[in-house]
C-alpha cells in the first residue's frame, strides 16, 4: 500500500563523478550530446572553509563541499538559510582504514585529525562552520539506498518545517583492501536544493511517495549504468538525466526498509 506523497521543487543541482565533474559539464553527457568519458576528479578544495579547516578536511568532506558549492552557484538562496541533509553509505573509508591500521600497531598512535574526522556527520560539521548554517541538519546512511533515504528525509523537512533544504549525497571509492566489503567502487556525489514553493529559477516540480518495493530505474547508457551501480549517490543519475533534458519523467529508486521511492518529475 502506498502512502500519501509530497510535492516540492528542485531549485538547483550539483554533481561530481568521473566524467561528470560539475553540473554544467554533466548536462550534455546526460542528454546524450557527448559520450561519457570517465576522467580523474580534481581535488576540489572547499572554497567556503577557513584555511585551517580546509587543510584538515578529508576527501569525503571535500567531495560533499564540491557538489554543495556547485548547486549553490546556480541558486539565489543563501547557504545559512538552508536546512541540510547529508547522506553517505560508508562515510570516509580511507579514514576508517588508517584508523584500523593505527590500532593494529603496538603503540596504537591514532592521528588526531583522522580521529576528529571519523564521525559520520563530519561533512555536516564542516558545512556548519563554512556556511554559518544553524538550521536543522541530519546525517544518515542506508547503504545503496542512501540517496533515496536522504531525498525522503529532505522532502519531509521541506514539508514539515516549510523551509528550503540542501541535500548532499556522497561516497568515496574505498581503499583496495575494503573494496569487497563496501557498496562503493567509484567516487561520486550529488546535491539538490529543494524548496516548498516554486522559485523563479526552479528546474522542476518533484512529487514523491513510498510504494511497495519494485525494480529501480536503470540507465540506458551502459557506461552511465556502471557508474550508477558503483556508488550510492550515483543512484540519482536517472533523475539527473531528466533534469538535464528538461523533460517530465517517472523514476523509481530502491528505498530502505523494503520499499521503493516513486518520483514524478514535472518541468515548467
Amino acid at each position: 500500500m502506498s502512502r500519501p506523497g509530497m510535492t516540492l521543487y528542485i531549485e538547483a543541482v550539483g554533481c561530481c563523478a568521473p566524467g561528470l565533474d560539475g553540473w554544467t559539464q554533466a548536462q550534455p553527457v546526460l542528454r546524450g550530446e557527448r559520450a561519457h568519458l570517465p576522467t580523474e576528479l580534481s581535488s576540489h578544495p572547499p572554497q567556503r572553509l577557513p584555511a585551517i579547516e580546509r587543510r584538515r578536511s578529508p576527501l569525503a568532506v571535500r567531495l560533499a563541499f564540491a557538489v554543495a558549492e556547485d548547486a549553490l552557484s546556480a541558486s539565489t538562496l543563501r547557504p545559512d538559510a538552508l536546512a541540510t541533509v547529508f547522506a553517505s553509505s560508508d562515510g570516509d573509508t580511507h579514514i576508517v582504514h588508517r584508523l584500523c591500521l593505527a590500532l593494529a600497531q603496538p603503540q596504537r598512535v591514532v592521528s588526531p585529525t583522522d580521529f576528529h574526522n571519523s564521525v559520520h556527520n563530519s561533512a555536516a560539521g564542516y558545512w556548519s562552520i563554512a556556511a554559518g548554517a544553524r538550521l536543522t541538519s541530519t546525517s544518515l546512511s542506508a547503504r545503496h539506498a542512501s540517496f533515496a533515504a536522504g531525498l525522503l528525509e529532505a522532502s519531509a523537512l521541506v514539508q514539515a518545517e516549510d523551509r528550503d533544504c540542501l541535500l548532499v549525497a556522497f561516497d568515496v571509492g574505498p581503499p583496495a583492501i575494503l573494496l569487497a566489503a563496501c557498496g562503493t567502487s567509484q567516487t561520486a556525489a550529488v546535491a539538490l536544493i529543494l524548496t516548498p514553493r516554486r522559485q523563479p529559477g526552479s528546474l522542476a516540480a518533484l512529487h514523491l511517495q513510498t510504494i511497495a518495493q519494485c525494480a529501480e530505474t536503470a540507465m540506458a547508457d551502459p557506461a552511465l549504468e556502471r557508474l550508477r551501480r558503483s556508488n550510492p549517490a550515483a543512484r540519482a543519475l536517472p533523475l539527473l538525466v531528466h533534469l538535464a533534458r528538461r523533460e517530465p519523467a517517472t523514476v523509481l529508486l530502491d528505498g530502505a526498509g523494503g520499499h521503493s521511492l516513486h518520483l514524478e518529475l514535472q518541468v515548467p
